[in-house]
């Protein structure tokens, strides 16, 4: 009787633990695509950056206003065994804003 919830919560666990991992990865995504654009690199070039690091299946927005750059990276996070697909799942996101650097 105690073994089915340990396994319940190990997996529950887990599950948290691969947010943190999904949410990491997107502020690492947008601070990176943020950055190479302030840098003067190509918008396409620095969204591919960004995908390298971002979470799968995440959506990359960039918008200049003022002189600053913003990046917003959003991503779907699944459960464990599609058990909160049902429910749409978990989305994590993340924003970066650079100032745009002199060329």
């Amino acid at each position: 009787m105690v073994l089915p919830l340990l396994v319940s919560l190990t997996i529950a666990l887990v599950w948290v633990l691969s947010l943190g991992v999904a949410q990491v990865r997107a502020v690492d995504a947008a601070r990176e695509t943020a950055r190479s654009i302030a840098r003067g690199d190509d918008e396409s070039v620095a969204v591919g950056l960004g995908r390298q690091v971002a979470p799968e299946g995440a959506s990359i927005t960039v918008s200049r206003a003022g002189g600053r750059v913003s990046v917003v990276v959003d991503a779907r996070v699944g459960g464990p065994g599609g058990l909160v697909e049902r429910f749409g799942g978990v989305t994590v996101s993340a924003e970066a804003v650079s100032a745009q650097e002199d060329q």
